[in-house]
């Protein structure tokens, strides 16, 4: 039986993510403040790349992740780094999420009760539904991130901001 709490939990997450993402170009997506790197673009990657690193591994699979993705939008990555002409469109990073949230839907649907509180492989001191919870949870800190980057270009220069929730 599908743990309905961690289903709700992703769509909630992701459901926010995307919601941020929403009525933004390429342009403003890329816009960080002085002083600052990481970009709304920045962000969505990042809850790709981390969602799917911190599910993938708690289940002891393989993260599907992009060519590049790993390098540009990791813990490890560095955007200021990074040539501007690397960088996929939001609307790429948006239709990924999008893909992923179906996918790893269905991969949480499967798991029994046994499997979620198995221990991760590579980190016996916490179990599969941690590891799961731990990627949303990173999630729901870089989507709030969005959203304060949207109020700063809000009070900055004109940008649609997205509907209420």
């Amino acid at each position: 039986m599908a743990d309905e709490t961690l289903l709700d939990l992703l769509d909630d997450v992701r459901g926010k993510t995307l919601k941020e993402l929403q009525n933004l170009d390429d342009t403003h997506a890329r816009w960080a403040p002085p002083g600052l790197q990481n970009s709304c673009l920045w962000h969505a990657g990042h809850a790709y790349v981390v969602t799917e690193f911190l599910t993938m591994k708690s289940l002891g699979r393989e993260p599907q992740i992009p060519e590049g993705w790993f390098k540009m939008f990791s813990w490890e990555s560095n955007p200021a780094h990074l040539s501007p002409d690397n960088w996929p469109p939001l609307e790429e990073v948006v239709a990924a999420l999008k893909a992923q949230h179906e996918r790893l839907r269905g991969v949480i649907s499967d798991l029994t009760p046994e499997q979620l509180a198995a221990n991760e492989p590579g980190n016996p001191n916490h179990s599969v539904r941690y590891g799961i919870v731990h990627g949303l949870h990173d999630e729901a800190r870089h989507s709030g991130e969005i959203s304060l980057l949207r109020k700063l270009m809000s009070r900055t220069f004109v940008v649609q901001s997205p509907p209420n929730f």
